[in-house]
C-alpha cells in the first residue's frame, strides 16, 4: 500500500484541495483497513469489503480515494446522518469497525501546533501527527448486509407500473397491489417543468 503522504496527495487531487477532512479521511481509512484485515483495498482485496459513510463531506472523498470503494461499485453506502463517521465491513469475515472523528480533536490540535494561529491550518497539520486515540473513537460492530445491498450485479430488476422507470436491487415498493418506484409510491424530490 502507498504511504500516508502519497495517499493524502492522491486524495487531495481527487477532492480538489487539501483540508483537515482529507487528513481525517485518509487516517480513518488506514486505521479501519488494518483493523478489518484488508491489505490491498484497490487490488486483490477490492471485492472483500464495503463501507458505510455517514456524511457527505471532505473525509468521504478521502475514504473513496484510499479504499477504491464507490457508490457506483456498490461498495460504498451513503447514510445521510451528518456524522463524521464510517463503518468498514470485511465481507468475508464479518469483522466491522465504526470509526468516528472526535470533535475534541479540534481543540486538541492546539497542543500539537500551538504556534499556528489559523485554526484550519493548525487542524490540518495537527491531524497528521495526533495519536489515533485522540482523533477517533473506534467501535467494533456487527453489520447485517441484505443480499440486495451487496456489491455486484443487480439481483432484481422490475419496471414501475406508474412511470415506467426500471428499478433495481429491490428498491421497488408494492402499493395498492402495484409495483412502483419510490418516487411514484412516496413522492418525487423534484417537480416537472415545461421546457
Amino acid at each position: 500500500m502507498q504511504t500516508f503522504e502519497e495517499l493524502l496527495e492522491e486524495s487531495t487531487r481527487v477532492h480538489g484541495h487539501i483540508c483537515a477532512g482529507q487528513v481525517i479521511g485518509v487516517r480513518m481509512s488506514l486505521l479501519a483497513l488494518s483493523l478489518i484485515k484488508i491489505e490491498d483495498p484497490r487490488g486483490v482485496d477490492r471485492k472483500k469489503f464495503c463501507i458505510y459513510v455517514e456524511i457527505d463531506r471532505c473525509a468521504t472523498d478521502a475514504i473513496q480515494s484510499v479504499t477504491g470503494c464507490s457508490l457506483g461499485k456498490r461498495s460504498m453506502k451513503f447514510l445521510d446522518h451528518g456524522v463524521m463517521a464510517a463503518t468498514f465491513v470485511n465481507l468475508e469475515t464479518g469483522k466491522a469497525v465504526r470509526i468516528t472523528a472526535l470533535e475534541e480533536a479540534r481543540e486538541g490540535s492546539k497542543l500539537y501546533c500551538k504556534e499556528m494561529e489559523d485554526k484550519y491550518v493548525r487542524q490540518l497539520e495537527a491531524y497528521r501527527i495526533m495519536p489515533e486515540e485522540e482523533l477517533f473513537k473506534v467501535e467494533h460492530v456487527k453489520v447485517e448486509i441484505p443480499e440486495a445491498d451487496m456489491p455486484g450485479r443487480p439481483t432484481r430488476r422490475v419496471q414501475c407500473e406508474g412511470c415506467g422507470d426500471w428499478v433495481q436491487d429491490h428498491r421497488d415498493v408494492e402499493k395498492d397491489g402495484r409495483i412502483l418506484c419510490r418516487k411514484c409510491a412516496e413522492g418525487f424530490y423534484y417537480t416537472l417543468e415545461d421546457e
